[in-house]
């Protein structure tokens, strides 16, 4: 995701000493800037800072999440349950994009071509720490979807008469890039069900059988937090599995990080995509790419792309001309995700789910489809009324939801037991919402 690509080649040696070996967004656009001659753009101070103590009391400080809940200008008009979506920008992220976008408006090619590429190395670097990562194995992308389909419709290890593997909970656009990059080269589709209820145990167990069915596996397609039910996999050990087998893995983590604290390392994987604009609340169209450093061979290059020598991560993913001002309001997303500490977001974020989860778990009716087990759920989680699997019925009830009751959720499809919908909380959420979900699914329910 560079702009313009070719002053980023030229110009990367003269720029990248004082770009690199900065461990804080604030530094890095100051030793990027120092470099130009130009005055640093940095983010705002963080507003908050993390709130110390047990991490269960802490995600009940109404106080505390109250001051938190004030930085998003959301709308009274329904309660929110549909932050899956994207991330709203908290306001003094908000406002550095407003402030970023008038600069690049009003500095128009002069900026781009003199300004850009230092400050596109700090949003590269900033993400790079925030995930663990070196900065070498990062390159931005327009979100999750964009990186993804790079790593898999450009992986070369699989061959004709190879499987290629996936299952029900991944994401609908990434089952079919899979499927693509099995037609181009004569390999198989082996589509596997995870189980409902879900366990650790039988989810290992459902890729172990999957995995030596197929012993011709080559890509293995894991969705870390998956968007329909919001259940969390054991990445590291279905990777492990995958890897002893001869089988590399592609991550889609776009809902991990920013969701649940987590690094690049914890998954386990040579190839994730990630978004930045859902749980980080950077501007739409914000994501980025990883391949761990020694595998890049393994990902051909981008439409032949000749702007960066086969040795940058940068050829495996062209994206032409970005939003400048959406790079620029990286770091300022970061550091304001950062200033509230992500343990402890987590933490809220996990409170709020289980507060309308174990109001309604034992109604007769309401199908709670993601386990209560800490390790395989944060703030997303998903449910079907009386057993009702169709898009149809799902559907209605969403519109039931909000037409009768002001809240709004989403309906999700391609689950092999049925559609479901979908519940997100997020920071601007209160108990008192998530207490109204569950009143109205009681009603609901037992409406029949």
């Amino acid at each position: 995701m560079t702009q313009p690509r070719r002053e980023f080649v030229k110009r990367a040696a003269a720029v990248g000493a004082a770009a690199v070996v900065v461990h804080s967004p604030v530094s890095a656009a100051a030793a990027s800037a120092a470099a130009l001659g130009e005055t640093p753009d940095t983010p705002d101070a963080p507003p908050l800072a993390p709130h110390l103590g047990p991490l269960d009391q802490v995600a009940q400080d109404e106080a505390y999440w109250g001051k938190v809940a004030a930085q998003y200008p959301v709308t009274d008009a329904v309660i929110n349950l549909e932050a899956g979506y994207f991330g709203i920008m908290a306001a003094p992220v908000l406002a550095a994009h407003h402030r970023h976008v008038d600069r690049v408006n009003r500095e128009s090619s002069y900026f781009a071509r003199r300004a850009f590429l230092p400050i596109l190395q700090q949003a590269r670097d900033a993400v790079a720490q925030f995930v663990g990562a070196k900065p070498t194995e990062i390159v931005l992308s327009r979100g999750a979807t964009e990186a993804l389909q790079a790593l898999i419709t450009q992986y070369k290890g699989v061959k004709a008469g190879d499987t290629v593997m996936y299952v029900d909970l991944d994401y609908n656009a990434m089952q079919w890039a899979m499927n693509a990059l099995a037609a181009a080269r004569g390999a198989t589709v082996a589509k596997l069900a995870i189980p409902e209820p879900a366990t650790r145990e039988n989810i290992l167990e459902a890729y172990t059988r999957a995995l030596d069915a197929h012993p011709r596996t080559k890509l293995l397609l894991l969705t870390h937090c998956n968007n329909k039910t919001g259940l969390i996999i054991p990445v590291q050990e279905i990777t492990a599995l995958a890897k002893a087998r001869g089988a590399d893995v592609v991550v889609d983590a776009a809902h991990s990080f920013g969701q649940v604290p987590l690094s690049v390392n914890a998954l386990g994987a040579d190839f994730v995509g990630l978004n930045l604009h859902k749980w980080i609340g950077a501007p739409v169209g914000a994501g980025a790419m990883y391949i761990r450093e020694g595998h890049l061979d393994a990902i051909d290059r981008m439409h032949a792309d000749e702007a960066f020598p086969m040795t940058r991560i940068e050829s495996r993913l062209h994206t032409g001309t970005t939003s400048f001002a959406t790079v620029m309001t990286i770091p300022d997303a970061i550091a304001f995700q950062q200033s509230l500490g992500m343990p402890q977001k987590a933490a809220r974020l996990r409170y709020l789910r289980d507060r309308w989860v174990r109001a309604v778990r034992d109604v007769p009716g309401v199908h709670i489809l993601t386990p209560d087990d800490p390790a395989l759920v944060g703030a997303i989680t998903g449910f079907r009324l009386h057993g009702r699997g169709t898009r149809e019925a799902n559907e209605a009830l969403a519109k039931t939801l909000l037409d009768e009751f002001g809240i709004f959720t989403f309906q999700r499809t391609g689950l092999a037991n049925g559609d479901c919908v979908r519940v997100t909380p997020t920071l601007f959420n209160t108990p008192a919402q998530l207490d109204r979900l569950a009143a109205a699914l009681r009603t609901m329910a037992a409406r029949g």
